[in-house]
Formats: structure tokens, sequence, C-alpha cells
């Protein structure tokens, strides 16, 4: 992985929540399994993943899987979900630029 690191120095990291397929059990009560992913677009490769808590979403486990990466240098794309100070703060703090969408239900951010 370091080697994929220097490679991926100043190349965008894209986090992204994901519902796994099949994972859920009717019969036992238990619903579908969400992860949230770093995915290197020029190597490839996953670079991590967070399960979320179980009666939580994206929003809680985007800033546990940031803590986990090495993101200096890399631009961080994250969907309108991962929209949040906090979020872009962190981003930050890890060296690494943003890139993050908004949807029409925040129009004061379209003039920043």
């Amino acid at each position: 992985m370091k080697a994929c690191h220097d490679v991926t120095d100043g190349a965008v990291v894209a986090i992204e929540g994901k519902t796994l397929r099949g994972s859920y059990c009717r019969g036992k009560g238990k619903g579908a399994i969400h992860m949230v992913s770093a995915f290197s677009a020029a190597n490839g490769v996953v670079l991590g993943q967070v399960k979320t808590a179980e009666k939580s979403n994206e929003i809680a486990a985007i800033p546990e899987l940031l803590k986990l990466l090495n993101l200096q240098g890399c631009l961080v794309t994250i969907d309108a979900m991962g929209c949040h100070k906090k979020i872009a703060t962190q981003v930050l703090q890890k060296g690494a630029d943003y890139l993050l969408s908004v949807k029409e239900n925040q129009p004061a951010l379209g003039h920043v």
C-alpha cells in the first residue's frame, strides 16, 4: 500500500457509501450492511473501508474512515451526503483538498 500511496499523491480519492447487496436477512430481522469506502482512482484500488454502525449512516462513518487514511496532497471527493463543515475541516487537516457535491436544498453554498 505504501507504493500505491506514493503513486496516488496528488490524485483523486473518492469517498463513497454503498449497501452490500444480499447482506440483509429478513428471517433474522437483520438489515443490509452499509459500507463507506475510499477508492484511489489512479490505482483502481480501495484504500480503506468502514462499516456504518447499525441505525447510523455515512455521515458518522466518513470521519472514521478519514482517520485511517494518509491523504496528504490528494483531492478527496464526496457526494452530497458528506457535505458537512466537520468533514471538510477533517480533510483539510489531513493535508488534502476536497470537492464536495452540493444539493439544491443548500442554496447559500452555491455562492461560495
